[in-house]
């Protein structure tokens, strides 16, 4: 692809993101996605280049670091030379600089391993994830080895330097005023450079394993995400203490490499604890820490700025945080984070203008501005910019994932059926869940037949994995089919699957109105069925003394379809007459046994709607309640949500109910 065209989409794009609705419509004519050619849809890799795209680093003799920091940059710039290609899509290019080294010195290595990772995060596949985990923790090993090398040939070279400089004092004493200026600082009064630098590569590693950790979204892996916090922290801490004393000498005795290494680790670490659950973060507390975002941007910032080593992993860093915290919660984030976030992907993409990662940010912003065929074409190019290319099948698969939420938000049942089929043979991130999404997407165009015979597939899919558990998305779809099969799928009625997941993920707001009206009409007849069902076992019980025809149990079912419909009111503007069915939801919370989910984002749409009400104190009061509920579908997915929802409630400050505004009626049931 031209990087002329590239550009033309940027500049769209950075128009669309702040454009009004008005002018959106003018702009989608003149970008209309082509589908991609024939030939390419069936390029599979062969198993020579399957080969060649495996990362793994075998450690050999790792030597002493004795390199000035002048020395190191030059040394450096191999690496930096290494990462302009990783982003301008030259993926083997970029792998085979980093290999000339990545058995001996930790940079390459990490280098490396960041390849891994970010493959890992696009996927989530475990054989992905394990290669990362494998590399990450050789690159570890490679680090720690030349920190052991460096301190123990500093000690005795320093022995001998504290020695000479101790008897060159004393004799200087005995002839000088003892009043004089203090001398400059030597290279002795710090630690070595090599021994600095190697502190923040096994720190990085350990930043990695966590965040591959956290991405799990399991009890166990967020409890391993923070002891890996911990130790990257410690190695970071030591270094910015160190980075800190030097004051504006830094340059002197330190390299600009770990400078920005140290930038990269400290802003990441605080960003990642800002958004981990309360309970873990209250785990994590408990060790000193407190996340300052703040201070996490503003290194992350420094870092990217720099055009250093991890100048690059730094913007990555930040899109990641700004389109995650958007997507969790469009409503409330959007325009706190919005402009920014484009602001940054504007700069990134000039400097790499043909970056498929940029251009995958750029799909996501797209969709954030409401331009979804903007978005999907931005989706393609990523496709297209990576063929033939190390990432291929990892951006391929992570786009047509996007492409599927997108059509999805425009009601394009059909095509997001056959995606979710083509991503449920590639086993992208859980094969059960892409089969349910399939089926349900069937359901959704009245093709019920077609929408059975799929769902009677996703249990055959099911895959236990993080110790022997399922995943919270395998664990969701393996139970909803099984209620489905209770019934002989006669309860279909009751249910809408694919507004359930879009609910669940907050893809409605991104949706028009008129989509919204065709769902909310879905959704009204599956709460007329339910009442017609109710109807006929009370006729048939009022015929009876002592009828055996127990009392109709769909509290399950009527629950799952009013908290759709509160969240598909809330966002056509309606938010007030969200109360009646929210407080239904809470009345009978008692009888919801199966879908718990239910009861715990019924109370994040009733904080939406007190927030479009400008009842903010009101909102954070109800977040407050749904972080109480546990173990229940999705739990950590809405802790983060919640998280950064009342993140931005304090720094608004609306932290004291008690200063909500008197006379407001009551509007839920949760006092």
């Amino acid at each position: 692809m031209s990087e002329q065209k590239i550009e033309q989409i940027t500049n769209v794009l950075k128009e669309v993101v702040l454009m009004s609705s008005e002018d959106r419509e003018l702009q989608r004519k003149k970008f209309i996605p082509h589908p991609p050619t024939g030939d390419s849809e069936k390029k599979r890799r062969d198993p020579e280049k399957a080969s060649a795209n495996l990362i793994e680093i075998i450690k050999g003799d790792v030597a002493i670091n004795t390199l000035t920091p002048r020395q190191q940059e030059k040394e450096d710039e191999n690496v930096i030379q290494g990462l302009d290609h990783l982003f301008d899509n030259q993926f083997m290019t970029a792998k085979g600089i980093f290999e000339e080294k990545a058995d001996c010195d930790p940079l390459h290595a990490l280098a490396l391993s960041s390849m891994a990772f970010l493959k890992a995060v696009m996927t989530s596949a475990d054989q992905d994830q394990t290669m990362a985990l494998n590399a990450l923790n050789v690159t570890y090993e490679i680090a720690n080895l030349q920190l052991e090398a460096t301190t123990i040939s500093s000690k005795v070279s320093g022995y001998f330097s504290g020695y000479y400089n101790y008897l060159k004092k004393k004799d200087n004493t005995a002839i000088n005023d003892p009043v004089t200026a203090p001398a400059p600082r030597q290279t002795g009064d710090y630690p070595p450079n090599g021994v600095l630098r190697a502190h923040v590569l096994k720190a990085e590693c350990c930043l990695q394993i966590a965040i591959l950790q956290l991405l799990q979204e399991s009890v166990m892996g967020y409890v391993k995400c923070g002891l890996n916090l911990r130790k990257a922290y410690s190695s970071y801490s030591y270094v910015w203490q160190e980075y800190q004393k030097m004051g504006a000498d830094h340059s002197a005795f330190m390299d600009s490499d770990t400078i920005s290494g140290v930038q990269f680790g400290i802003g990441s670490v605080h960003l990642v604890l800002s958004a981990l659950p309360a309970k873990i973060l209250k785990a994590i507390s408990a060790f000193g820490w407190k996340p300052d975002k703040q201070l996490g941007f503003i290194l992350l910032n420094q870092c990217a700025e720099a055009k250093r080593v991890r100048s690059s992993m730094a913007t990555i860093m930040l899109m990641s945080y700004y389109t995650a915290a958007i997507s969790f919660a469009p409503q409330v984030l959007t325009e706190v984070y919005k402009k920014t976030a484009m602001d940054i992907l504007l700069d990134a993409q000039r400097h790499h203008p043909n970056s498929a990662l940029y251009l995958f940010f750029a799909g996501r912003m797209a969709r954030n501005g409401l331009d979804l065929p903007l978005s999907t074409q931005s989706f393609l190019y990523t496709v297209e910019v990576s063929r033939g290319e190390w990432a291929e099948v990892a951006v391929t698969n992570s786009c047509r994932f996007e492409m599927a939420i997108n059509h999805m938000i425009t009601g394009n049942w059909s095509h997001a059926a056959s995606t979710f089929d083509y991503l449920c043979e590639q086993h992208y991130w859980s094969a059960a869940f892409c089969k349910y999404a399939q089926g349900a997407c069937y359901e959704m165009m009245g093709a019920r037949t077609e929408a059975v015979l799929i769902f009677a597939q996703v249990s055959d899919l099911v895959v236990k994995k993080l110790g022997g558990r399922l995943s919270d998305i395998d664990s969701y779809v393996l139970r909803k089919v099984t209620m489905f099969q209770k019934s002989g799928y006669q309860n279909l009625d009751f249910y809408a699957p694919i507004l359930e997941f879009m609910c669940i993920w907050n893809i409605f707001p991104y949706v028009n109105h008129d989509l919204l009206k065709i769902a909310l009409d879905r959704i009204q007849r599956g709460l007329t069925t339910i009442q017609k069902c109710e109807q006929v076992v009370q006729e048939e019980r009022m015929l009876e003394i002592a009828p055996d025809t127990p009392l109709p149990d769909y509290f399950d079912e009527r629950a799952s379809l009013l908290v759709i419909k509160s969240s598909i009111l809330n966002v056509m503007g309606l938010a007030e007459e969200t109360t009646l069915d929210i407080n239904w939801i809470l009345d009978h919370k008692e009888c919801i046994l199966q879908d718990t989910w239910v009861v715990p984002y019924a109370l994040w749409e009733a904080g939406i709607a007190c927030w479009t009400l400008d009842l903010k104190n009101k909102s954070r009061q109800v977040w407050e309640m749904a972080l109480d509920h546990g173990k229940h579908d999705f739990e950590h997915r809405l802790a983060v949500r919640l998280n950064l929802a009342l993140t931005l409630t304090e720094e608004l400050g609306f932290t004291d109910p008690k200063t909500e505004p008197t006379g407001e009626k009551k509007l839920f049931s949760i006092g």
